[in-house]
């Protein structure tokens, strides 16, 4: 009998989910922070002998540190350690650490040579971001719900 009762309360609970209609509505954030990333490459340890090319390679090594920056920022990073103890000693010890993400309507601010360096700056306005993703996921809240 309880078998029975059960299994109608479960059939009744899921016809009951499919019986109505949900209107979401967008939730704008109260704030858009800014973020800035600085990303630098060396000059030399470019792999060209050309000088122009080595401050080309340099500008875009220097670019992509500073947007694995803004990624470390957003997204967070991952670490992943170990270490080795023998006859209580430290024998060996290693750490690796990665980020994965997107980074979207990120802007250079300034891009120069520093020396024997060069230097990219980024800036990450979330109210581009926010226009930037309503494009194409918007992030919705309940509205309203209607039964039949």
């Amino acid at each position: 009998m309880n078998k029975y009762l059960i299994l109608i309360i479960f059939l009744l609970s899921g016809c009951a989910s499919q019986d109505r209609y949900v209107e979401w509505e967008t939730q704008k954030p109260e704030s858009f922070p800014k973020l800035t990333a600085i990303g630098y490459a060396t000059l030399d340890a470019q792999p060209s002998k050309s000088k122009s090319q080595q401050v080309l390679m340099a500008m875009q090594a220097s670019k992509i540190a500073a947007y694995r920056e803004l990624a470390e920022q957003v997204y967070g990073q991952e670490l992943s350690a170990t270490s080795k103890v023998n006859d209580w000693m430290l024998t060996d010890d290693a750490i690796q650490a990665s980020v994965t993400g997107i980074i979207r309507g990120a802007k250079v601010v300034k891009s120069y040579p520093a020396g024997e360096h060069y230097v990219t700056e980024l800036e990450l306005d979330f109210s581009q971001v926010w226009a930037l993703y309503q494009q194409n996921n918007r992030p919705q809240t309940i509205k309203s719900v209607t039964y039949f």
